[in-house]
């Protein structure tokens, strides 16, 4: 596999500075979403330019550095239809740089039916996901007419909370510009965490074919919640997780998430180890 980092779980630099930051600490990719790691100037509509997307991509190129994923994590159910509209602009604008920028993905959540994206009951109802896959259509469709794909991210506390919702929504878009980043924390909570191993076997038996990313963390348990943590630090199941990796997706692009610049190249070294301890 090809590991990288989220650009924002890197000190903060300017994006010509961050670039080798990242190079020098071994990671092939990057996961960059613009609004939280670029400061040096607006990233907003009007400036991301084929110029700019091209000048970025000239440091990355450099710098032997992908940009396996461009984030934009914006809440697709909105309640407010006006700013409904203003997130798919947002997302359309993403999708249009992304192809400037030759990332073939622009990474997502699913959403909530609140306006504060919180957590609430009826998130998890069909009511939810029929909403969310009416939402997605129009960015789907510009997708289509960039080349680009759209990677959703299932997320227990979100629309879509589960593999099966997941495939739900693949199999009612039946899009190849739809695709999934594969966070297996993400479909864990308090209540579930002792049958982690089979809602990771489950995540590969059915997405599998439309897996395109992954995202490599850990967890542990405070109270009713599960504290996001760098990969090795904590109660996943870190071994299968690279088994099913290893057995299904060659060179696939992995990015660390809630690292920090102190153990970044750690948990590096950590998960390219035991992957290459791994049987073929």
């Amino acid at each position: 596999m090809q590991i990288g980092i989220r650009a924002h779980d890197v000190k903060y630099a300017p994006f010509d500075e961050l670039v080798p930051i990242i190079r020098d600490q071994g990671f092939k990719c990057m996961h960059i979403a613009l609004s939280k790691s670029v400061k040096e100037f607006i990233c907003d509509n009007a400036s991301m330019t084929p110029g700019l997307a091209m000048h970025m991509k000239r440091v990355a190129d450099e710098n032997k550095i992908d940009i396996a994923v461009l984030g934009n994590y914006l809440n697709l159910c909105h309640p407010d239809r006006e700013v409904y509209k203003e997130t798919v602009k947002r997302y359309i604008a993403h999708i249009r740089f992304a192809k400037y920028l030759c990332c073939s993905v622009v990474g997502t959540e699913t959403g909530a039916v609140n306006a504060e994206y919180r957590y609430e009951e009826r998130n998890h109802s069909p009511e939810a996901l029929k909403i969310f896959i009416e939402n997605l259509k129009p960015v789907i469709e510009a997708c289509e007419n960039f080349g680009v794909v759209l990677a959703i991210e299932p997320v227990y506390r979100h629309v879509v909370y589960s593999a099966q919702r997941a495939r739900e929504v693949l199999d009612s878009i039946a899009s190849p510009n739809l695709q999934i980043i594969l966070d297996p924390v993400n479909l864990l909570c308090r209540e579930n965490i002792d049958r982690q191993d089979d809602i990771i076997n489950e995540a590969f038996d059915l997405l599998a074919e439309d897996i395109a990313v992954i995202h490599l963390k850990d967890f542990r348990v405070e109270g009713d919640d599960l504290k996001a943590i760098a990969f090795g630090e904590g109660e996943f199941d870190h071994k299968l997780l690279l088994t099913r990796i290893k057995e299904k997706k060659p060179y696939i692009q992995c990015t660390l998430e809630n690292t920090v610049p102190e153990n970044a190249v750690k948990t590096r070294k950590f998960t390219q180890d035991l992957y290459n301890k791994l049987p073929i």
